[in-house]
């Protein structure tokens, strides 16, 4: 019995990472969009059409609900292999007639359009085979054939844009974000560890297609290093280095009194406060716009001169954190999305505030402190 169970383990693939809630998502989108797709395409075309493009539409239908992140899953592989299919198959029946070997033909001179013109979709193949070996109904549509397909297709594609929304999965997949520095420079996260470079010289050597995009892969690979530094660092959370003695203001202040409280306690940005709820954030760049047209002459200023307040050039937009927040979670707020400071609550009051400075600090502390207990030295009091 244990030989046995043995051997069924290594014939077996290892389990997919899904949970069964997807299973069932998938399943049901799935199965949706299918009915949907062929109900319409028998009402314009005829339910025998809508039968005989039903097969392909199956596959792609568990590509765009089960696998939807994959490069083969987004829109234009799926279009654009289905249009490259038929038109190819289509082309191959007219002139070489409706033989098994002109059907292998027609998926072998798809295959290579649909790599170059980077639509691989293998539904697509199932499309040629079907354009050459078509019933006598599917004859008479001649050219006509590409219009049905494409129907089914773009209802597919519109139920899977929609479903997947709805169930809370984005699709199609989201482009990579960019620097929002607008500089040559690679974003921080990727001046250390595994850089796009290493990505696509590791792809190049491998030597053969593999079923995850560049940017997906990359994904992966920054979600656990993501896992690691969790682990590493032991449950600091933003508590731990969060600066609690918070200098604030309240949308009456004026602009002369943020300058002073900016300047006196050399802070670049501060939190604006309202009957004890954060309501806004204002930082030096914000202040240096209403001040040079204060500074600037008008003939009207001894009569019309009006303090400036936070409540008009405040950022209502804040980005918080908890208190319980980890430390992980972090980096990329202050490292990559250009934030210089993140107010942290207790549901809705502000209990401190983390600068770049304060998480460099916390991060050097743990260091120290993990360096010290793997050596076994104590570590000096500061």
């Amino acid at each position: 019995m244990p030989k046995a169970l043995s051997l069924l383990q290594r014939i077996l693939p290892p389990s997919l990472h899904i949970p069964p809630r997807q299973w069932l998502r998938a399943s049901f989108g799935a199965a949706l969009a299918l009915f949907l797709a062929g109900y319409l395409c028998s009402l314009a075309f005829g339910p025998g059409i809508a039968l005989h493009l039903l097969g392909p539409l199956a596959a792609s239908a568990v590509l765009l609900f089960a696998v939807h992140s994959g490069p083969l899953a987004q829109p234009w592989p799926v279009v654009g292999s289905y249009a490259t299919a038929c038109l190819t198959g289509l082309l191959l029946r007219h002139g070489l007639g409706s033989e098994l070997w002109v059907a292998g033909a027609a998926l072998g001179v798809s295959l290579v359009l649909m790599c170059l013109l980077r639509c691989l979709h293998p539904p697509g193949g199932a499309v040629a085979v079907t354009a050459v070996l078509a019933d006598p109904g599917m004859v008479a549509l001649g050219d006509h054939l590409l219009e049905p397909v494409l129907l089914n297709v773009l209802i597919l594609l519109a139920v899977a844009v929609a479903y997947n929304g709805l169930t809370g999965v984005r699709y199609p997949k989201a482009a990579p974000r960019k620097d929002p520095h607008q500089t040559l420079d690679l974003p921080p996260s990727e001046r250390v560890g595994v850089t796009g470079d290493d990505l696509d010289q590791a792809l190049e050597a491998l030597g053969e297609y593999v079923d995850v995009s560049r940017d997906e892969l990359e994904r992966i690979i920054q979600a656990t290093e993501q896992q690691a530094l969790r682990r590493s660092l032991g449950g600091l959370r933003a508590a731990s280095v969060m600066a609690r003695d918070v200098q604030f203001a309240t949308p009456e202040t004026t602009l002369e009194r943020a300058w002073a409280l900016l300047s006196s306690h050399r802070l670049n940005t501060l939190p604006v406060v309202q009957a004890g709820q954060l309501v806004g954030i204002v930082s030096l760049s914000d202040l240096v716009a209403p001040a040079m047209a204060r500074s600037r002459f008008s003939w009207r200023r001894p009569f019309a001169r009006q303090p400036v307040r936070l409540a008009q050039i405040m950022s209502r937009r804040v980005v918080s954190v908890a208190s319980d927040e980890p430390l992980q979670r972090l980096l990329p707020l202050l490292c990559e999305q250009g934030l210089h400071c993140l107010p942290v609550l207790e549901g809705e009051r502000l209990v401190g505030v983390i600068t770049q400075t304060d998480l460099l600090a916390g991060l050097k502390r743990h260091l120290l402190r993990a360096r010290t207990a793997a050596s076994g030295e104590r570590v000096p009091a500061l």
